[in-house]
């Protein structure tokens, strides 16, 4: 009998996991021949979560749970339910019930058949501002024009992956991480199943905008260097400009007689090249903190207690 694993990060997930619970295990019960574990990754919730999940397990044996030391971010929770799963194949899905439980037996069927990546490719994102899914498709298309490898469009982390899959993400350790990213890099044949995304079950979203620009930008920083590049793209218009510019000039004095005020050009391509300069400056400090954090070779992740048990984090 195969085993499938469901790993569901929370964090501060208390009023969506009754739903969330019920609904799970309604879909795994319906399916026959398989044997199931929820795996629970608590990372570092401050309200009754983890109480919660424990009394889960406590009436439930196929549920699972890894609880955080503290609370170490959503990417990093999804690595340790790559590295505590126990199935010939494992599901990530969200606690909030936006990615909806009911798809999972499609999911296996096309597992069954063959595929290694099933992935949720969303028709419809129902509960999101206008704002939230334009800046996300520009994502994508900036994601996409700066690497070789394709991206998923309108995907997010709601797929079910072969254990080959899963032992391929165990080998990548960098810290940081963009799980999106990482399923397109490791290949592997791909299905998509199409579905409309619903609003959010209960609570709120931990998810603003400031830690969606610093998502995106560990997405491009830890999945392409094309941003170092952008010097050689800038230098080659630049100086086309400057040319053009120093003819027009030569060639206005020449016929019109007309002096050109030097000090008004001179702030001008002042504070256009310390603007160039301040944009490249930052991009190669993106790349060299990166450089930093993994030189340090800290642990992704502390484990405070799996399934009760007190870890020692040796």
């Amino acid at each position: 009998m195969k085993k499938v694993t469901i790993i569901i990060p929370t964090y501060n997930e208390e009023e969506a996991l009754p739903f969330l619970y019920e609904r799970v295990e309604k879909v795994i019960n319906s399916i026959e021949n398989y044997e199931f574990e929820i795996l629970f990754v608590n990372d570092g919730s401050k309200d009754k979560t983890i109480k919660l999940i424990k009394e889960y397990r406590e009436k439930d044996k196929r549920i699972n749970y890894v609880d955080f030391a503290r609370n170490f971010g959503k990417e990093t929770a999804m690595i340790a339910g790559v590295d505590y799963a126990t199935g010939d194949c494992a599901i990530f899905m969200d606690a909030d019930l936006q990615d909806p439980p009911e798809l999972i037996p499609e999911m296996i069927k096309y597992w069954e058949e063959g595929y290694d990546d099933v992935y949720a490719q969303r028709r419809s994102r129902k509960g999101e501002t206008w704002l939230k899914k334009l800046t996300s498709k520009m994502y994508y298309r900036v994601l996409q024009a700066l690497t070789r490898v394709e991206i998923q469009k309108d995907t997010g982390d709601y797929r079910l992956l072969d254990r080959r899959c899963v032992n391929a993400l165990k080998k990548m350790r960098e810290i940081s991480r963009n799980s999106k990213s990482m399923f397109s890099w490791i290949g592997y044949k791909k299905k998509a199943i199409m579905y409309d995304r619903d609003p959010r079950i209960a609570g709120q979203t931990k998810w603003n905008y400031a830690k969606l620009i610093n998502l995106a930008i560990d997405g491009i920083t830890s999945f392409t260097t094309s941003p170092l590049r952008i010097s050689t793209f800038l230098a080659i218009p630049t100086f086309l400009a400057l040319f053009i510019y120093f003819i027009y000039v030569i060639i206005k004095c020449i016929r019109f007689n007309v002096a050109i005020e030097a000090f008004q050009a001179i702030i001008l391509l002042v504070l256009f090249f310390s603007g160039v300069q301040i944009l490249l400056f930052g991009i190669v400090g993106e790349y060299l903190g990166r450089i930093f954090n993994e030189s340090k070779n800290r642990p992704l992740y502390l484990v405070n207690e799996y399934n009760g048990r007190r870890e020692t984090n040796d």
